[in-house]
């Protein structure tokens, strides 16, 4: 069964890093989803919905280092539901996007002297012990030239 979810939000926070024992950088990013929704009295008002979007290893590295709050982010994983338990005894639910793939929509610095993004994508990276697992769309071989990164400042919105 293919469990895939593909958002685009702003981050709430800062991203923090912290290692596990073994020395594995992770991150957690609060991801606000803003869904328009028409009221009863004909208006729209935006609910939000929130995601953890959890990354590993070199992805959780440079997530710390370039993303900040506020910043666009397109983010793609497998979603989970965690249950917990607040300290005053309320239940709550928490929905976590596993083995994510972020890419910064910011306006990215472009590189003179060859047009290109500065700023690559940030990878996906499985937790450790965790399977290897391929993307949706596998990578070029490696006799292939290197792809540019794309940026939002790439897309033809058909102006």
């Amino acid at each position: 069964m293919l469990n895939r979810l593909t958002v685009i939000g702003n981050l709430g926070a800062d991203p923090e890093m912290k290692f596990t024992p073994s020395g594995k950088a992770v991150v957690n990013l609060r991801l606000a989803n803003n869904i328009g929704k028409k009221q009863p009295d004909g208006s729209w008002a935006d609910q939000t919905l929130w995601l953890n979007v959890e990354l590993w290893d070199e992805a959780a590295e440079r997530a710390a280092e370039k993303l900040r709050k506020g910043h666009r982010v397109y983010a793609e994983g497998q979603l989970e539901r965690r249950d917990y338990t607040t300290r005053d005894g309320r239940e709550g639910t928490a929905l976590e996007l596993k083995f994510a793939r972020v890419l910064s929509l910011e306006k990215a610095e472009r590189d003179e002297a060859n047009g290109q993004s500065a700023e690559p994508p940030i990878p996906a990276a499985s937790p450790p012990g965790a399977p290897d697992r391929q993307p949706i769309a596998a990578a070029a071989p490696a006799t292939a030239p290197a792809q540019p990164a794309l940026t939002v400042d790439d897309i033809d919105f058909g102006s």
